[in-house]
């Protein structure tokens, strides 16, 4: 399967929402399902649009297939970056694009993007324990675990954490 990565269009942004949305309750990521407030968040693409660079998978027929937020050093969407890091969030991949390679394509323009940028030397995420399919991408492209910086956005909730030096 051809697999295109580029960002996303306005006129997507809901349907990336939706399969992020879905991606996250489907995995049952969301300890309240649908009535999770960080669906909302997931849901609001635009919002991240606003901070970030939203990057998408689309198959060759114009099909999406996932997509993911990349932020750059400063914005508003870095949850742990430090000074010289990028981070990239809410990665996430409709069931028809899993297994295809469309989340890889994703975290390597991810890294494709952190490295063009003058001074970033490192890329960093969180992510759940639960996100295992995840950490084999993130793991097989050269991340490893930075347990010293995982955190807790929500008591209870601790996120894992992993970085890529450039």
């Amino acid at each position: 399967m051809d697999i295109v990565i580029r960002e996303a269009l306005a006129t997507e942004y809901e349907t990336l929402g939706e399969i992020t949305a879905q991606a996250y309750m489907g995995d049952g990521l969301l300890t309240f399902g649908e009535d999770d407030p960080y669906l909302a968040r997931l849901r609001d693409v635009a919002g991240r649009a606003r901070d970030g660079v939203i990057l998408v998978a689309a198959a060759s027929d114009g099909q999406l297939l996932g997509g993911v937020a990349f932020a750059a050093p400063g914005s508003p969407l870095c949850d742990i970056a430090g000074a010289g890091e990028a981070e990239f969030r809410m990665l996430a991949v409709a069931r028809a694009g899993r297994g295809r390679g469309a989340g890889e394509a994703l975290v390597r323009a991810c890294m494709e993007r952190a490295r063009a940028i003058e001074g970033v030397r490192r890329l960093v995420l969180s992510t759940t324990d639960d996100m295992v399919g995840a950490h084999r991408i993130y793991e097989r492209l050269g991340f490893v675990r930075t347990p010293e910086r995982d955190w807790e956005p929500v008591p209870g909730l601790t996120l894992l954490t992993y970085g890529l030096d450039l």
